[in-house]
């Protein structure tokens, strides 16, 4: 089984949520927000992550206006 990077995941997380006990633990993380039909900060630009709106509504608006 893979062993999960936990280090160098925190390096690349751009979640702005400080009190996040996920952070880097990015299947926990996945499986959390998916629970609540959001995605994980990590699928949003900087400027929609500070927003706290992970709903897919908001991923499939951000990359219909931005693209990739």
């Amino acid at each position: 089984m893979r062993q999960c990077s936990v280090e160098q995941n925190k390096e690349k997380c751009n979640c702005t949520y400080e009190p996040c006990s996920r952070k880097g633990i990015c299947c926990e993380c996945v499986r959390y927000h998916w629970r609540s039909g959001e995605l994980p900060a990590c699928f949003f630009p900087a400027d929609v992550e500070r927003t706290y709106d992970r709903s897919v509504e908001r991923f499939i608006e951000t990359r219909q206006e931005r693209g990739r």
